[in-house]
């Protein structure tokens, strides 16, 4: 390769290119026709010997080679951008900010509620504007910056954002404190017995893949109430000998209202990522947030 013919602009199309792995949505990241970006790929091609983008069944693939760049490509462009941004470094006591978050119910209990606290203490001026996580325009609505971090589990996010993985979560099963017959130790049979309150997003269902763990063990779960909030179970069974499976970080606090027990059948459990778009990576004063957030995060 000439690098004498490199231009950091081809660099930074190629990265676009590489994560939209299409030329019309690259030209639309980068604000440039997509004449321009197709003149930018032909010149990248020749300069790489590769030809990077191929068409596929729908819309484009990556070659090889262009798989292998992606990773090295974007440390050594972060690492142009960390450069350029230090002379705007964010002063958290002071500089005003407004940050969307888009998330679900558990997660604004369980992540940004703490943030808020902290924020109030340490970063006065931030800002958080809730959102509803709408995941079929997700990616638009980050592009167009109606949202800035996405708090969710990453199997399910758009393709091209950045993400970085904050904990994995854990089901435990609550009820009130003196609940007579939830005890440290449950048998699958004792489990099944209780009366249930499970949570169904969409609302209206009786059962979740426990259910169909415990039919294996011939047994069947007594559901009593279906929520479609997780936030509204915990006061629930605190009044009633109502029980519940929960995230362990939705109910870790209130250890002097609940009972929490370990699940005698296996749950599946979920990871927990934060994801943004390029138009906000380099900016000091999300970085902070985003920093602040993981801290948060791992505590």
């Amino acid at each position: 390769m000439d690098t004498k013919r490199l231009d950091l602009n081809l660099l930074v199309t190629l990265e676009a290119l590489l994560v939209e792995k299409n030329v019309t949505r690259a030209a639309r990241r980068l604000h440039l026709s997509q004449p321009a970006v197709s003149a930018q790929l032909a010149r990248l091609r020749d300069l790489f010997g590769d030809a990077l983008l191929i068409p596929a069944q729908r819309g484009m693939t990556t070659t090889a080679l262009a798989d292998s760049l992606l990773a090295p490509l974007r440390d050594a462009l972060d690492q142009v951008r960390g450069t350029v941004s230090r002379h705007g470094r964010f002063d958290p006591a002071r500089t005003p900010l407004t940050v969307a978050i888009a998330c679900t119910d558990y997660l604004q209990a369980a992540l940004v509620q703490p943030l808020v606290l902290q924020l109030r203490q340490h970063a006065p001026g931030v800002r958080i504007a809730l959102r509803t996580l709408d995941m079929p325009r997700l990616g638009t609505h980050m592009a167009h910056g109606e949202v800035d971090l996405a708090l969710m589990t990453p199997g399910d996010a758009p393709p091209g954002l950045r993400s970085r993985h904050l904990f994995d979560e854990r089901y435990v099963l609550i009820g009130r404190r003196d609940h007579p017959k939830l005890r440290r130790k449950l048998t699958a049979a004792q489990f099944a017995q209780l009366e249930h309150v499970i949570v169904s997003l969409r609302g209206g269902d009786f059962t979740t893949p426990v259910d169909g763990a415990l039919t294996t063990l011939g047994l069947r779960r007594n559901v009593v109430l279906s929520a479609t909030s997780f936030l509204f179970v915990p006061n629930m069974v605190a009044r009633s000998n109502l029980v519940a499976l929960v995230p362990w970080r939705l109910v870790r606090d209130q250890q002097e209202t609940l009972r929490i027990v370990e699940c005698p059948v296996p749950v599946a459990g979920f990871a927990v990522s934060m994801l943004w778009h390029e138009r906000s990576h380099a900016h000091a004063g999300h970085r902070w947030v985003r920093e602040t957030l993981g801290a948060l995060a791992d505590g």
